[in-house]
């Protein structure tokens, strides 16, 4: 099998040619002419072809040699956007991280565990903000997005952070009223807390149940672009909400909130956003890698922190 040459013979080589010269090229390699020739002959011999018409008044590539001029370059292209990635990987991230989220997620979960970041890598400076829409990454400048739902541009990168999904839940008080519904099909018939998601229409609640699919139409005397109103005014009894587990799983589980027809669902997992690969960028790599280790101990169900016990009804 013939050996690879040495990226260095290739790259005294590509200087040659760009030089025309082995003594402007021994000059801005900083090495002397006999260095450089020897280095040309030691590839030349290696690929057992002649790269170069030499005169006493200047230097000119063979045919061989402008076939192995273009496959150098590309090699050494590559050699050294390997280098830079392999450095910035290694290097402690500093500067400004630029991090946008939901209101609700960001606040509850997103909040405190860049709080621990900081405290882990001191020279990182991070700015959350928090939107009810869908940001536009790259367009916005920011570096990260960290997003619940699955619906994700084709042109962006995203790593699933952690599993979640929505599901159906009001307190019982209000199913003492107006009893449960036992089909998505009932749920127009409710009173129904509805938000502004930031990935889905107003009003339209779309279900899975394994294969099967359910898009329902919603409405309520009460709606918001916020998720924790929502969920207090599910907890006191308004209406029937749809959100995610990790915003209502302190609820379920301590019966403030009832889960509702528990065979059906909706998916919105958690993503982290990016408009360029991890490996470009120390201070977003960390980050990603710090929400998946984050999420990886389960403690994204317990963001959710109890609202104040609602009164009793009238």
């Amino acid at each position: 099998m013939q050996k690879i040459p040495p990226t260095e013979d290739l790259r005294v080589f590509c200087t040659v040619v760009r030089k025309a010269s082995f003594a402007a090229a021994a000059q801005a390699l900083a090495a002397s002419p006999a260095y450089v020739s020897k280095r040309i002959r030691l590839l030349e011999h290696e690929l057992g072809v002649p790269l170069l018409h030499r005169t006493t008044r200047r230097v000119t590539v063979t045919d061989q040699g402008e076939r192995v001029f273009h496959w150098a370059q590309r090699i050494l292209d590559d050699m050294d956007q390997l280098m830079q990635e392999v450095a910035v990987t290694r290097r402690e991230p500093q500067g400004l991280l630029r991090v946008s989220s939901s209101f609700g997620f960001g606040r509850n979960v997103v909040a405190p565990v860049l709080s621990h970041l900081v405290q882990r890598h001191p020279g990182l400076q991070v700015r959350l903000e928090v939107f009810d829409r869908l940001v536009d990454v790259a367009g916005e400048g920011f570096d990260l997005d960290v997003r619940v739902g699955d619906e994700i541009a084709p042109h962006l990168i995203a790593r699933r952070l952690a599993d979640n999904h929505r599901v159906l839940c009001a307190a019982p008080d209000y199913l003492a009223r107006r009893g449960t519904p036992r089909t998505p099909a009932e749920l127009p018939m409710h009173d129904c807390l509805v938000i502004k998601e930031r990935d889905h229409p107003f009003g339209v609640w779309r279900l899975r149940a394994g294969a099967q699919e359910e898009t329902v139409k919603v409405t309520g005397p009460l709606s918001a672009n916020n998720g924790e109103m929502v969920v207090q005014w599910a907890v006191h009894g308004r209406g029937i909400a749809l959100r995610s587990l990790w915003d209502v799983g302190a609820h379920l589980e301590a019966g403030r909130l009832v889960q509702l027809l528990p065979e059906w669902r909706q998916e919105a997992n958690i993503w982290a956003v990016y408009p360029t690969p991890l490996e470009r960028s120390a201070k977003v790599r960390v980050c990603v890698e710090f929400l998946q280790e984050y999420f990886a101990k389960g403690r994204l169900g317990r963001a959710a922190a109890p609202w104040p016990t609602p009164p009793a009804p009238p």
